[in-house]
C-alpha cells in the first residue's frame, strides 16, 4: 500500500504519498515524467543549424545589398554603353537571390521547421549555379576593353578618356571586387547546402536511435 503523509505549513496542508514500484500508477507517471523523444525533423534542424545559419544569411544579406548598389551605380554610368555584367543583370539578379536565401537563413535559425531547411539547400543550390555565372561574366568584362572604349569601326576614333589608364584600373578594379564577392557566397552557399543535405540524411540513421 501507498504511505500517505499530511504536513500543515503556514495554513497550506500538504499531502504527500508514497507509491511503491509495484503500483501500476508509479509506471504512468515516470512515463509522464519524460521529455517527449525528438522528432526526425528535429534531428535535422540541429544537423543543419550546425552551419550557423544566422551567420551564414547576414552575409548573403549583406552581399545581396552590395551588388543591388553597385548595379544601380554602374547601370547610370554605363547606361550608353554598358559592360558585360551590367547588360546581363546579374548585379541585380544575383542580389536579390541573394537576399532570398540570406532570409531563408536566418528564418531558418529562429523556426525549427524541416521545409525552411529544405527551401535553403534549393536556394543555395541556385546561388552556387549563379555565382558561378557571375563570376565567369565578371572575369570576361576583365578581359575587354573598358565600356564605349571598343573599336566598332577599323578606323574609329575612340573618346579620349579611353585613353586614360585610371577609368581602365576603375572598371576592372570593381570586377574584381565583385569576383572576390562572389567566391565568398559560392563558399557560403555550399557549406549551407552541404550542412543541410547532412542533416536531411540524418533521417535514416535517426529512426535507429529512438
Amino acid at each position: 500500500m501507498a504511505a500517505t503523509t499530511v504536513t500543515d505549513a503556514g495554513g497550506v496542508r500538504i499531502i504527500t504519498e508514497l507509491i511503491p514500484a509495484t503500483d501500476p500508477r508509479a509506471a504512468q507517471l515516470a512515463a509522464g515524467s519524460r521529455p517527449p523523444p525528438p522528432t526526425v525533423s528535429s534531428f535535422q534542424v540541429r544537423g543543419f543549424r550546425r552551419a550557423q545559419p544566422r551567420i551564414l544569411g547576414t552575409i548573403h544579406i549583406f552581399t545581396g545589398l552590395l551588388h543591388i548598389c553597385f548595379g544601380i551605380i554602374l547601370t547610370a554610368s554605363e547606361h550608353e554603353a554598358p559592360s558585360l555584367p551590367v547588360a546581363s543583370g546579374v548585379l541585380f539578379w544575383l542580389g536579390g537571390l541573394l537576399l532570398l536565401s540570406g532570409s531563408l537563413l536566418v528564418e531558418s535559425d529562429k523556426r525549427e521547421n524541416i521545409l525552411l531547411v529544405k527551401a535553403c539547400c534549393v536556394v543555395n543550390v541556385g546561388v552556387v549555379l549563379s555565382t558561378l555565372l557571375a563570376t565567369l561574366l565578371h572575369t570576361t568584362a576583365i578581359t575587354q576593353d573598358t565600356p564605349g572604349c571598343q573599336a566598332t569601326l577599323p578606323h574609329s576614333l575612340k573618346p579620349l578618356w579611353c585613353f586614360n589608364p585610371k577609368n581602365k584600373k576603375l572598371s576592372h578594379g570593381l570586377d574584381s571586387i565583385l569576383v572576390i564577392f562572389n567566391l565568398l557566397e559560392f563558399c557560403v552557399a555550399v557549406a549551407a547546402v552541404a550542412f543541410g543535405y547532412h542533416g536531411l540524411k540524418q533521417q535514416d540513421y535517426s529512426r535507429m536511435a529512438l
